[in-house]
């Protein structure tokens, strides 16, 4: 994977584009279009980029679920954070009242693919919790502060994380 830009690392124009992300109505924006933006830039550069990966310097990749209700294949871009434990993907939906669609997949199907870098890996969804949860939380929050702030905005749930395992 891509190395992985720090709040602290990324250049002005990156750092700006986190702290648009973060704020409400950049969050209501992203939530609603980056997906949008991050597909046909994903299949134009050969698996290796999206939009937000270019912009913002995030690792984002492209993750595939079965859908829980649907059962069909479901493809979306996330950040996914490597961990010394493997992927970790945060399921803030942008710090909306719900979850995101993803996660009530992995919550019914812990298994699908990931395309991280042109490449294609299998995995096996795991929720962190305790001490693994804390420490992924906080490595998270050196790359995306705004996780924080969506953490107060979504304070009706708790945001889960997972750690998307090889397979």
């Amino acid at each position: 994977m891509s190395e992985t830009r720090s709040f602290a690392d990324a250049n002005p124009i990156q750092r700006l584009l986190r702290r648009l992300a973060a704020s409400g109505p950049g969050s209501w924006l992203f939530a609603r279009i980056l997906h949008h933006i991050d597909r046909p830039v994903y299949r134009i550069t050969g698996g290796r980029h999206t939009f937000a990966t270019l912009v913002s310097g995030l690792p984002v990749v492209m993750l595939t679920t079965t859908g829980a209700r649907s059962g069909l294949p479901r493809t979306v871009p996330v950040l996914g954070l490597p961990t010394t434990d493997g992927i970790a993907v945060i399921a803030s939906n942008y710090g909306q009242a719900r979850h995101p669609a993803w996660y009530h997949n992995l919550r019914a199907n812990p298994e699908g693919e990931i395309a991280v870098d042109g490449e294609r890996r299998r995995f096996r969804a795991v929720e962190a919790q305790g001490e693994r949860r804390d420490r992924i939380w906080q490595q998270s929050l050196r790359v995306y502060p705004g996780w924080s702030q969506y953490e107060r905005r979504a304070s009706n749930r708790r945001i889960a994380i997972f750690v998307l395992e090889s397979a």
